[in-house]
């Protein structure tokens, strides 16, 4: 069975500042943060996952944390609003150890508090990471895999393609609410990207990518798949690739990051 999560022997709250916004596309945005602090963040993989600390608005500074262990969502929800960091879960797109420096991409929509975050954010503002380990697990016996996520699993997807072999074949299905998110990115030789959004299909999140794996002609196996998204698109991947492709469970890895119709708790 692969570990759903492989944590790093040893983390610390890392507090940090904001260098660079730029917005790639009209619905996502880099944010590149940096600080001496980034010497105690051990880059494991390239879907290395963080919680994102950042200032509610009116907040003119950033009250992080100071226990390096689960414990901190029991001492962050002890703190008065006033002062209580909004907290969201994020992947590294881009780790430069050397720089002192991290890119982490964003799906910006709506007036939710991440999302308002990016738009306002400038130049030395205040944020920090807790890592939170990786999720890609390729086995050994795979000699293919397929990668599917909405809007919030592409820059784990984006930044998994970074590190694999050309030579392993990827089917790789992506979903963007609009077709002006859909972006050029060289992938390695061995893969294909399918772009779909939601302008012209189903509405729902993940309905319309969902779709278009079970109608797909996937890498002769053994397969390796890692899904992430909406929690409707992930388990669904996973239910079709085990009950109508033959793909053992322990070869799946599926990850909920999000609820339609659930608020993230801050």
């Amino acid at each position: 069975m692969i570990p759903k999560v492989s944590l790093p022997a040893s983390r610390r709250m890392i507090t940090l500042e904001v260098r660079r916004r730029e917005f790639l596309t009209p619905g996502f945005a880099c944010v590149t943060l940096g600080g001496p602090a980034l010497r105690d963040l051990i880059v494991t993989g390239n879907d290395q996952a963080v919680r994102l600390f950042f200032p509610r608005e009116g907040q003119s500074a950033l009250r992080m944390p100071t226990v390096a262990n689960e414990a901190w969502i029991a001492q962050l929800l002890v703190l008065p609003k006033a002062v209580r960091p909004w907290v969201r879960t994020l992947t590294i797109r881009r780790a430069r150890p050397a720089d002192g420096e991290i890119d982490i991409e964003f799906a910006v929509h709506g007036d939710a508090p991440l999302s308002n975050w990016v738009r306002r954010v400038r130049p030395g503002d205040p944020a920090g990471i807790f890592d939170m380990g990786t999720m890609y697990r390729l086995p050994e016996h795979a000699r293919g895999q397929v990668l599917v996520g909405d809007e919030t699993a592409l820059p784990a997807i984006l930044s998994i393609l970074d590190g694999i072999p050309p030579s392993l074949p990827s089917e790789v299905f992506l979903e963007v609410a609009a077709a002006a998110d859909i972006r050029s990115f060289e992938a390695p030789a061995g893969s294909r990207i399918h772009w779909f959004s939601r302008d012209d299909g189903d509405p729902r999140p993940g309905a319309v990518v969902l779709e278009a794996v079970r109608r797909a002609a996937l890498p002769p196996g053994p397969l390796y798949a890692w899904t992430a998204g909406e929690s409707r698109l992930a388990t669904g991947v996973r239910r079709h690739l085990v009950d109508d492709r033959g793909v053992p469970k322990r070869d799946i890895s599926f990850f909920g990051y999000w609820r339609l119709g659930r608020s993230t708790p801050g």
